[in-house]
């Protein structure tokens, strides 16, 4: 645990020299100032400079505590800290090279550190199904998370992109201020069982979005499913090979005015055309705990989402404040995913404070459930096994539903810097009745360069 600890500190001292060196750059008066976007400032000028002529140079940083303060799985207190680095550029290749309604981006992310749910929360047979710490993942690594091409036809009414990019920027997409995995972005890639990979994994994609009208679109997609690219050292990965299908969504995008104050709402479908084995049945349609026969195979999974994003009120007329609320609900397919359904709603008060007019509070709650047929296919595997003892290590833990909540304020320290302490308690760990519910103190620190 000490050099766990030594590592999450030698993290920040790294972070902070970087933002030193950065800064010498800059003109004193920019750097740091609260006013300024960037931590490191406009560096004498030069940085809007660069994005005048169509080049926005993009770096950030996200790092999450998590500690155990009573409850879970093991109630060893200790506090674990995962970050990521974001390093990319955005381009305007038509200020850059004359073309027309034309972008790129190129994007590279750095994960580390270690995650609190689990092995103190959750029961590590089991683990837990969200996670206390959302930017933890997919490997200590640098990663191509981005890069691809945009060009918009037909008076922009016609929008397509290519190149490697994941489902998450354009479907099912929702923001990032919370800390727990349950209420942080893309919701159905938490939950399409290895087929839909989130950030910061990217796959071979295009993504053809069509505006209807100013307040509603349609887009489709095609995402290669390559679960190779999951693999360490392959973060750089831009071969086919290892390819297993392709990941097929669409989506129906409405941003209506309500009183005036902004919405939107999603519905969407995807396919994936790769084969996937069912989560009970063996080849003969028998149980294949009892059988001990392969599983069935499947040829193909899918599932369908809502999204609803909603500004309710204003604060003394200033629509930049005010109560929001939103909703998440995905649905999976019952022969082949582990997960079958999930749905969460989350409030967030901008602007709670006169003297804190840029500070936010938020609430949620979020519902985790595991397909019928994996908790079978448990019971049958333990009665093969002859075991009925959860304290057996042989013991296949019972997985139900598992519910999660966070409490959070958002603190705007600078233009810059946004600190959110927060506490979650999380019922039912990984879904199993035998862990007792667990909370999690949080603090989550974003930053951009």
């Amino acid at each position: 645990m000490k050099k766990k600890h030594v590592n999450a500190r030698l993290i920040c001292q790294v972070s902070a020299a970087a933002a030193l060196v950065l800064a010498g750059n800059a003109m004193a008066a920019d750097a740091f100032s609260s006013d300024s976007k960037w931590m490191t400032g406009d560096w004498g000028g030069e940085r809007t400079k660069l994005i005048e002529q169509g080049i926005d140079i993009k770096a950030d940083y996200v790092g999450e505590v998590g500690g155990n303060l009573n409850g879970g799985y093991n109630d060893d207190k200790t506090a674990r800290y995962a970050d990521q680095f974001g390093l990319g550029v955005a381009l305007d290749l038509q200020k850059l090279w004359g073309w027309d309604n034309t972008q790129a981006k190129i994007q590279l992310t750095n994960r580390n550190g270690y995650n609190i749910s689990n092995d103190r929360v959750g029961d590590p047979r089991a683990g837990t199904l969200s996670s206390s710490q959302e930017v933890y993942g997919r490997g200590h690594m640098v990663r191509l998370t981005q890069l691809w091409i945009q060009h918009q036809f037909l008076d922009n009414k016609l929008d397509v992109k290519a190149g490697y990019f994941g489902e998450g920027e354009d479907f099912n997409t929702f923001p990032c201020d919370f800390q727990n995995l349950a209420f942080c972005g893309s919701q159905v890639g938490n939950w399409a069982t290895n087929i839909w990979y989130n950030w910061p994994v990217s796959q071979a994609a295009i993504r053809v979005k069509y505006n209807i009208n100013d307040e509603l679109y349609a887009q489709i997609g095609a995402y290669n499913q390559n679960p190779s690219q999951l693999e360490h050292g392959n973060g750089f990965k831009l071969s086919g090979s290892g390819t297993k299908g392709t990941v097929l969504p669409v989506e129906l995008v409405w941003s209506p005015k309500v009183n005036s104050l902004p919405g939107e709402y999603r519905v969407g479908y995807y396919k994936s055309t790769a084969d996937a084995d069912d989560v009970r049945e063996d080849v003969n349609g028998f149980d294949a705990a009892t059988t001990g026969d392969a599983y069935k195979t499947h040829s193909s999974k899918s599932g369908y989402w809502f999204v609803a994003q909603q500004q309710l009120t204003s604060h003394n007329g200033d629509a930049s404040r005010g109560l929001n609320i939103a909703a998440n609900a995905t649905f999976h397919d019952k022969d082949t995913n582990f997960i079958d359904n999930y749905q969460s709603v989350m409030f967030v008060y901008k602007g709670p404070f006169d003297a804190r007019p840029k500070d936010d509070v938020g609430i949620g709650a979020a519902r985790i459930h595991v397909n019928d047929d994996v908790k079978k296919n448990a019971e049958l595997l333990n009665a093969s096994n002859g075991v009925s003892d959860y304290d057996n290590p042989v013991f296949s833990p019972i997985r139900e539903t598992e519910y999660n909540y966070e409490i959070n304020y958002g603190f705007h320290v600078t233009n810059w810097l946004t600190v959110r302490p927060n506490l979650q308690y999380i019922t039912h760990p990984g879904g199993v009745d035998e862990v007792d519910n667990a909370l999690v103190a949080g603090l989550k620190i974003q930053s951009t360069f």
